[in-house]
């Protein structure tokens, strides 16, 4: 059984716990790659005039992205169609290869019946995968970090579907997939990992890595600011908080 961590919702009493997930050993993370899945094209357009050469590509630019021994977390929606025409495909990706469930994802215990499960877990398996739960945390470089296909806010539609799959916003970073927006990484304490905004190929977890150094320096620049003036005894305006994050509060 996998280990577990508590954590509280800021919006009640309710314990969510999360199996935990050594983001350490990561090299590379990606999502939505969709192998099989012949409208994903039309539907996030992608530039390729059929599946087959989506598909094709799909694999070129993973195997010489990633190596034979390289640790890949994918974050959802690997592959839609025919079974015996996706799982051929997604075997021969390389990589030590963990799967966090999509909506889309045959093995996913919050979109699929458990009978679709026990007969899909063990394919997936025999092909190389590792399947974990729908949301997962863990450290990364010591910094607690979740990961999941749904992000905390957006979809690839006009509403936020799967509202109860999300994992709980308390601040936390969050990698994840599911939106298919092709605006690379981040949005506040989320970081969108798709493939059709990293070129159709797996993302370098050291991007992850500096986005993390980021929000630690902008954390470490408002602690600062809050140190500084409480020295002297007085409240940090509102404006200059703003003003060192890049916030236009309209003249408030």
């Amino acid at each position: 059984m996998p280990s577990v961590r508590r954590s509280r919702e800021a919006t009640g009493d309710r314990i969510v716990r999360y199996p935990t997930f050594d983001f350490d050993q990561v090299d590379f993370v990606t999502s939505d790659t969709h192998f099989g899945h012949a409208r994903i094209s039309e539907l996030a357009g992608r530039p390729f005039r059929s599946v087959e050469e989506m598909d094709a590509e799909l694999v070129r630019r993973w195997n010489e992205a990633v190596g034979p021994y390289d640790v890949v977390l994918h974050l959802g929606d690997v592959a839609l169609g025919s079974i015996q025409h996706s799982l051929p495909l997604i075997a021969v990706l390389h990589g030590r290869r963990f799967l966090v469930p999509g909506n889309h994802d045959r093995v996913s215990t919050a979109t699929q019946s458990r009978s679709a499960i026990e007969r899909f877990t063990p394919l997936h398996e025999d092909a190389g995968w590792n399947i974990l739960r729908e949301v997962i945390e863990g450290l990364r470089g010591g910094r607690r970090l979740i990961a999941s296909h749904y992000a905390y806010r957006g979809d690839s539609q006009d509403v936020d579907r799967h509202v109860s799959h999300r994992p709980v916003d308390d601040g936390t970073p969050l990698i994840h997939g599911h939106t298919h927006s092709r605006e690379n990484g981040p949005d506040g304490n989320q970081f969108h990992v798709g493939v059709d905004a990293f070129g159709y190929a797996p993302v370098p977890f050291e991007l992850i890595d500096a986005w993390l150094a980021d929000l630690q320096s902008e954390e470490g620049e408002m602690a600062a600011i809050v140190r500084d003036r409480s020295a002297l005894l007085e409240a940090a305006p509102l404006s200059e908080v703003a003003e060192r994050f890049g916030v236009d509060l309209g003249g408030l």
